[in-house]
């Protein structure tokens, strides 16, 4: 089982620092404070997303087909893996860019339905 490091505290869920490091072959040690990647700070359910998100080259329709969800709860899964990141998530009403709703009905991406279904969320 491979084990991975965590990027928030178990108990208050605060930023966790890593302050030593080991060479596996010559076991050099380093000693400091050193910040996490952003990916670190994900929880396993939204490196799990990212993983199927990055596979799918970000399309929609076979993220919802691989995880099973709906439109809404792929775009809400994306804004909380942009939240954790650091940046802001756009989110909600406003977020909603109608040319690419329609951009991806016309590929086959999202039914009618869905698309009007987003776009009533304007």
């Amino acid at each position: 089982m491979k084990k991975e490091v965590i990027g928030k505290c178990p108990v208050c869920q605060s930023e966790l620092k890593v302050t030593e490091i080991t060479c596996k072959k010559c076991k050099t040690k380093i000693s400091g404070e050193f910040d996490l990647c952003k990916f670190c700070k994900l929880d396993t359910e939204q490196k799990y997303f990212a993983e199927v998100f990055i596979k799918n080259r970000g399309n929609i329709k076979e993220i919802e087909k691989e995880l099973g969800v709906s439109y809404p709860t792929v775009r809400r899964l994306l804004n909380e893996v942009i939240s954790s990141l650091g940046y802001k998530s756009q989110g909600g009403a406003a977020s909603v860019n109608k040319t690419e709703v329609l951009e991806k009905l016309s590929k086959g991406e999202i039914t009618s339905d869905e698309a009007l279904k987003i776009l009533n969320e304007d």
